[in-house]
């Protein structure tokens, strides 16, 4: 090649090969969408047994199935998606559902029998667990903080009925849990409104802190 040096050959750069585009991630969906449904479906049937407007039959199932097994996968989920919270929550609060059901079904049949005294804490366990979630809610936003505050209220109430409060005790602890299972139920909408409308039609608000 004539006007051009063998040096100057060598510094030549050869353009690589187009590298074919990444492939665009598959859209994932939220489990939060199903564990806050499991959620709110069972704590609103178990208060409407407590009520007396329903037997205890479709809460067991519901708590085996959709309360229990439902959000423990809502909760696996969750752990795939790095939220530590979700996780927790779902997970714990799906076995607390299954170990729920478990009771009054060995209770049944007596195996294990237990007393009120036994469920009241069984109850306090799970108010000290809900207690450190509470907390955590304050970082997450408003309609998590409303959720998790009538929760606790709630196991509170439920505490103080198993240990002498009186029936009113657990009418009061009743009525709260229907609010905390519409809030959960709020979140719930909320996420899938905001993915089909693409907006938030549903605020939860900001974060208290």
């Amino acid at each position: 090649m004539q006007g051009v040096h063998m040096s100057q050959l060598s510094q030549i750069a050869v353009e690589p090969a187009a590298q074919p585009a990444a492939a665009a991630a598959p859209k994932l969906g939220n489990p939060a969408v199903v564990g806050l449904a499991g959620f709110g479906m069972t704590t609103l049937l178990l208060q409407f047994h407590n009520l007396g407007w329903v037997s205890v039959g479709p809460v067991i199932w519901l708590g085996v199935f959709f309360g229990g097994l439902a959000q423990l996968i809502a909760g696996y989920g969750e752990q795939k998606m790095g939220n530590n919270f979700g996780y927790s929550a779902f997970v714990s609060y799906g076995a607390f559902w299954i170990s729920l059901a478990a009771l009054l079904i060995a209770n049944n049949y007596k195996l294990f029998p237990i007393t009120g005294t036994d469920v009241g804490w069984f109850l306090v366990g799970w108010t000290l667990y809900t207690a450190i979630l509470w907390i955590g809610s304050f970082k997450i936003s408003k309609a998590m903080f409303f959720t998790f505050t009538t929760l606790l209220a709630g196991f509170i109430l439920l505490d103080l009925e198993k240990f002498g409060g009186g029936e009113a005790m657990g009418q009061l602890a009743a009525w709260d849990l229907i609010a905390c299972a519409l809030g959960a139920w709020y979140m719930m909408a909320s996420a899938i409104f905001k993915d089909l409308f693409g907006r938030d039609v549903l605020p939860v608000g900001t974060p208290l802190l």
